[in-house]
């Protein structure tokens, strides 16, 4: 019998959670990853949590979460970073599949943050299209004083504001804050 879809935020954020500690602690169940559940995704989706995260590749939500095909959208970038296009996919979640929560999930030693902070303090540019990760995370920098595990909580906070702001998920779905440890590969909700 397939479990029961999480229908609240309240109760999506502790699936993420309980998913977490399995993998924290060496005991994940990998559900949800079987053939006939790919069946049965494969005809309709119904995600309980949105994800905006890191590219980092230590970080994979669907892992460090223990969660199953069809569980959460993900939505990877740089440093969590945010545009117009990130929105519209992190919108899509709660105004197409009802899902009732969305994660911001930092991390520990972020490499995109790090070298934001670097060209930052230098003033220095980054090539290509990079100056526009270091142009996202400049008000993390100046409100942490560069520090970059400060500025990693910092991005955290205000990305989830920005996206509490926003009319097409303001009462749609939850946003919250979270960080993942490398080290231990825990997962604290921060905001």
């Amino acid at each position: 019998m397939p479990e029961e879809r999480p229908a609240t935020a309240e109760q999506a954020w502790a699936a993420l959670e309980d998913g977490n500690r399995r993998w924290a602690a060496g005991t994940p169940r990998r559900p949800r990853q079987d053939p006939e559940h790919r069946r049965r995704v494969a005809a309709d989706q119904s995600p309980y949590a949105v994800v905006l995260s890191c590219i980092d590749s230590r970080v994979p939500p669907e892992v460090v979460f223990d969660a199953g095909l069809g569980d959460l959208l993900v939505v990877r970038t740089a440093g969590h970073t945010v545009d117009r296009l990130v929105t519209a996919a992190v919108q899509y979640g709660p105004q197409a599949l009802s899902a009732p929560l969305v994660v911001v999930l930092g991390h520990q030693r972020c490499g995109a943050v790090t070298a934001a902070a670097q060209a930052l303090r230098e003033q220095a540019a980054l090539p290509g299209e990079l100056s526009r990760i270091v142009a996202a995370l400049e008000p993390a920098y100046e409100g942490s004083g560069g520090d970059v595990e400060a500025m990693i909580s910092a991005h955290v906070v205000r990305t989830v504001s920005l996206l509490r702001d926003d009319g097409l998920l303001r009462g749609r779905a939850a946003v919250i804050g979270a960080r993942y440890s490398l080290d231990t590969g825990l997962v604290t909700r921060l905001v």
